[in-house]
């Protein structure tokens, strides 16, 4: 079992910079690919970034690619999503997610653990 707490979200302006950070307890992530996933108000969860379980390889939504960048750190158990240039079409509930098969990351349904999320609010 591993439990994911995220955390780094906030309100921000348009143009500016937020770092999130997602916690692992219970199990070490280095055997779980990593993703994060967004949600705004009357939208469907969609992709973001997702990493491999190395960190090796990564993978992005169209719509960050340039803009974020996903990160981790094996030895402190935590994944980053540093978001760059906001945009107010960023503002969403920001989940991470673990995959323990480490394949077809972009799709939500093959994820096994979930955070709770974090709230990212970005105003003009």
């Amino acid at each position: 079992q591993v439990q994911l707490v995220e955390s780094g979200g906030g309100l921000v302006q348009a143009g500016g910079s937020l770092r999130l950070s997602c916690a692992a307890s219970g199990r070490t992530l280095r055997s779980y690919a990593m993703g994060w996933f967004r949600q705004a108000p009357g939208k469907e969860r969609e992709f973001v970034a997702a990493i491999s379980w190395s960190g090796g390889n990564t993978y992005y939504a169209d719509s960050v690619k340039g803009r974020f960048i996903i990160s981790r750190d094996n030895a402190k158990n935590t994944v980053y999503l540093q978001m760059s240039s906001l945009k107010v079409e960023d503002t969403a509930v920001y989940s991470c997610a673990a995959n323990a098969r480490g394949n077809y990351l972009r799709d939500y349904g093959t994820y096994d653990y979930w955070g709770q999320g974090t709230q990212v609010t970005v105003s003009s």
